[in-house]
């Protein structure tokens, strides 16, 4: 059995104004475990940055809990909480002149002195994550230099500097074509195999969810489940994804067809 680095016991999702509390999804019991390369889908607008934003402790639960190594979120200190999670936002990087590996550095700051200084091991620790996203031959350029994809993967390579056992990424293939979306796809998996860490990430890409993840999460309004692709083909659970007659799910084909 996986080592599960994060669960939640009927954690219940949404929002709270003075009048009225907005719920978008209830009772979740979710479980993360190390190795594990897991999507999250659902139509625009369901919930999915809520969700993960719950999950890591960035909005707190309507109700129920969120535990990271079986320790509940909100009782870490944000140093040992960096410690445990990463996050790979989709939001474009204030201005700078930081250099590709002065990027990819950041991700020792939970692990730097006060002053920031970079141990043996920390410059150590940045190489063997940018050789896993090969972008060593990027290490000088500026990061305004380089392709979005180039940069999805300077970002994921600071993530696993950060050194983390779960990376989560908020629709890291939203600004790539077809060839880059598939190239990253490969890379998360090859990343959760090798170094076993859980990553999770949300998307729009089903048809490549469904072909390299080892779990997915559907969102739809009715309910969340969480289950290996090929149960969530069989089970039907993907037909319910999309609320719109011209768009239903082959699954001989294992994939969503245009009607």
């Amino acid at each position: 059995m996986a080592h599960p680095i994060l669960h939640t016991q009927n954690l219940s999702i949404g929002y709270t104004s003075k009048k009225d509390k907005t719920v978008i999804a209830a009772n979740l019991n979710l479980n993360f475990s190390e190795g594990k390369l897991i999507t999250l889908i659902g139509a625009n607008g369901i919930g999915k940055s809520t969700l993960l934003r719950t999950l890591t402790g960035i909005q707190k639960p309507l109700e129920g809990e969120v535990f990271l190594n079986n320790q509940l979120i909100n009782s870490y200190s944000s140093v040992t909480l960096a410690q445990n999670l990463s996050i790979v936002l989709t939001e474009h990087l204030p201005p700078s002149n930081l250099t590709v590996f002065e990027l990819v550095a950041l991700g020792r700051q939970p692990y730097t002195n006060w002053l920031g200084n970079l141990s043996e091991e920390d410059i150590q620790v940045i190489h063997q994550a940018m050789e896993l996203t090969q972008i060593e031959s990027l290490a000088s350029k500026k990061h305004y230099e380089i392709s979005d994809g180039q940069l999805q993967k300077v970002l994921i390579s600071r993530a696993l500097a950060q050194d983390t056992p779960l990376i989560i990424l908020d629709e890291p293939t939203t600004h790539l074509d077809l060839v880059h979306k598939v190239k990253l796809f490969k890379l998360l998996k090859k990343l959760s195999n090798e170094t076993q860490k859980c990553i999770l990430f949300s998307t729009h890409d089903v048809d490549l969810a469904i072909q390299l993840s080892d779990e997915m999460i559907v969102m739809t309004a009715e309910k969340v489940v969480q289950n290996q692709p090929c149960q969530l083909i069989s089970d039907g659970t993907l037909n319910a994804l999309f609320k719109d007659e011209s768009i239903r799910f082959d699954a001989e084909r294992g994939k969503f067809i245009i009607e």
